[in-house]
């Protein structure tokens, strides 16, 4: 295992941790999240680098398109739970009340 792999590995592991341990602030959530992608759009950006191959070439630029299209929509949540709940804790989003 390549410095490559072993760093986007690393950020995706403590993103994910991070994700699972701080979970009191719906912006601390999707920050985690936001990691997580990045995590893994720089390993498969250098995937194809690496194997010398063309054929996944396009898949970082798709991967990179869902995180953006991710991001705006937990944005919107977070707008939305801001306007109706008065803050963005995560204990105050509860499915179970309307």
């Amino acid at each position: 295992m390549d410095i490559t792999h072993l760093s986007s590995f690393t950020a995706f592991i403590l993103s994910s941790l991070g994700l699972a341990f701080h979970r009191t602030h719906l912006v601390s959530a999707l920050l985690c999240l936001e990691g997580m992608m990045l995590a893994m759009y720089l390993a498969l950006a250098t995937q194809p680098i690496q194997n010398q191959s063309a054929s996944l070439a396009l898949t970082p630029i798709f991967m990179l398109t869902f995180s953006a299209c991710e991001a705006s929509t937990g944005l919107a949540i977070l707008v939305a739970s801001t306007r109706t709940h008065g803050s963005d804790h995560l204990h105050n989003l509860n499915a179970l009340q309307c």
